[in-house]
């Protein structure tokens, strides 16, 4: 899926849709402060991660989203990145208005919309009473926007109703979903993020796939088709994510100097460890560091 942006009011392609507020496609390749901050709207947000890794805080909890994974931002929730920055990777979103409900577990989609309206109040409480708004690898979600952006894009007989229809099954998609989600995450949840304590507590060790794969019980072929699975990287490439991630926090700190900081994370230099961070943040390590200093002051 190609980049786009439609926007209520600014794209004649949601002329005809006046319940679509927004629905988009973007690829972020640089780090930028300020660029995804919390904010709270009274639609419903659908997001959908394409490529690469996002933490995310949504109504005040940490969660972190893989290529395939789909969040669902209720009206009133907050969303932003952690520190308010937007990750690197390729995400999609779906923003649709509601009318104001009364009873507020209710969801009042419109005239547009042919769900029933005793199906329409029980997605309404499935969607209120969602012990968590991430759904993990759920590609039947990025086949119909897939299809969505092709129908507003090439606008043959009858796309208004398929459009619709489409939205009608993103919502029908996403209670039967989080109904059999339950209070399950992931395949591989627990281990995995003892796993990932563990490389953070003692990232300057220079970990390999084998020890990594001990460390949860598994032999090293079915613990990298697990990573893989999971986060939508090799072992060897999530463990390099983590060590970005923590040497983010670290530059930060203005008393410790970029080797030191490249040496604790675990980089064998800090020649490597400025083109790795320039790759993944689109910063040199000093850069990113004289940016955040001179955020932090203003």
């Amino acid at each position: 899926m190609n980049q786009f942006l439609f926007q209520q009011g600014h794209s004649k392609e949601l002329d005809s849709f006046s319940h679509i507020l927004e629905f988009a496609i973007k690829r972020n390749t640089a780090v930028h402060l300020n660029s995804f901050t919390e904010d709270a709207t009274n639609s419903i947000r659908i997001f959908y991660v394409l490529e690469g890794k996002f933490e995310w805080t949504i109504n005040d909890h940490h969660h972190i989203l893989y290529p395939g994974d789909l969040a669902l931002i209720q009206p009133g929730h907050k969303l932003g990145g952690q520190k308010g920055v937007l990750d690197i990777g390729k995400i999609c979103w779906l923003c649709i208005e509601v009318n104001k409900p009364e009873p507020a577990d209710r969801m009042m989609l419109g005239k547009w919309s042919n769900i029933p309206k005793n199906e329409l109040l029980a997605i309404g409480k499935i969607f209120k009473l969602c012990d968590t708004p991430i759904l993990s690898k759920i590609k039947e979600a990025g086949r119909i926007l897939n299809e969505l952006q092709q129908e507003l894009f090439n606008q043959q007989i009858g796309y208004s109703t398929r459009v619709n229809q489409l939205i009608d099954e993103l919502f029908i998609l996403i209670a039967r979903k989080l109904t059999l989600q339950n209070n399950t995450h992931r395949d591989f949840p627990q281990s995995f993020m003892n796993l990932e304590q563990a490389l953070r507590k003692n990232l300057s060790h220079n970990w390999t796939v084998e020890e990594m794969a001990a460390m949860v019980g598994l032999g090293t072929t079915t613990f990298t088709e697990k990573v893989k699975s999971y986060s939508g990287f090799s072992p060897l490439n999530y463990l390099i994510t983590i060590r970005i991630s923590e040497a983010t926090k670290l530059l930060k700190q203005n008393n410790l100097s970029v080797t030191d900081i490249a040496l604790d994370t675990g980089f064998y230099s800090s020649q490597h460890f400025a083109t790795t961070f320039k790759k993944l943040t689109g910063y040199t390590p000093s850069d990113f560091r004289k940016k955040n200093i001179s955020y932090g002051q203003d």
